[in-house]
């Protein structure tokens, strides 16, 4: 089945997929796939919606499965704040505004801010606040602390945000992944940072990783996994 939690969604489907499994004795393997096309639904002539300027094309999949040895998914946090949920959105398409000729012609089918300054006046203040308190109550479920943490997964971000992070959370820039070279993918790049972290030799057996991310509606999640070998 389908799961759009936007940007922030992998932290939740690899929720929903232990818990699946948890709660159902049948199911042996749960396959995650995500694709991220957002090329198609920017318009770079469009100002108020360049923070999204840096959006890149990809795909990733993670096989979750009740007898992996590699790792274990342990506990989640996720905050939902809807008084954003109209700030980004594409404009035509739906049944509030239905695709048409003049939607067409007027460029009404890409992603739009609709007032950037009054968005950022009441995201700036409680984004940094949200992505803390996730990754601090995903770990606290798990039985852990920041102190415990070993590595940190989060969105493709802006680079003074995700240093901004790591020094909330008292991480050095070693215990991070930045896709400088990717671009932001949506909901892949905790997946895809995990899948860098492996590569690179980052994991060791019995480190506390988190995967982190945000989404515009609002929503911001987090995930950890335990890493075994």
């Amino acid at each position: 089945f389908e799961m759009m939690n936007v940007s922030s969604c992998f932290p939740i489907a690899l929720k929903v997929a232990r818990d699946m499994i948890y709660s159902d004795k049948k199911i042996r393997n749960i396959l995650l796939v995500g694709g991220c096309k957002e090329s198609n639904i920017i318009d770079y002539q469009n100002v108020r919606s360049r923070f999204m300027f840096n959006f890149a094309d990809g795909g990733a999949a993670a096989l979750v499965s009740r007898h992996a040895t590699k790792s274990e998914i342990l506990s989640s946090s996720i905050l939902t704040d809807g008084s954003f949920h109209d700030d980004v959105r594409i404009p035509a398409g739906g049944t509030v505004m239905p695709a048409s000729e003049q939607t067409v012609q007027e460029r009404l089918h890409y992603i739009d801010v609709k007032d950037p300054m009054s968005m950022k006046e009441r995201l700036d203040p409680v984004s940094m606040t949200n992505f803390v308190k996730v990754v601090e109550q995903a770990l606290e479920n798990s039985g852990y602390t920041t102190k415990d943490l070993s590595l940190l997964m989060p969105l493709h971000t802006k680079k003074s945000m995700y240093d901004e992070l790591l020094a909330l959370l008292e991480l050095d820039e070693h215990q991070g992944i930045y896709l400088d070279h990717y671009g932001h993918m949506s909901s892949l790049d905790p997946c895809y940072g995990l899948h860098l972290a492996e590569q690179e030799g980052k994991l060791k057996q019995g480190d506390i990783a988190v995967v982190v991310s945000a989404g515009t509606g609002y929503t911001w999640a987090a995930t950890v996994v335990k890493w075994n070998k």
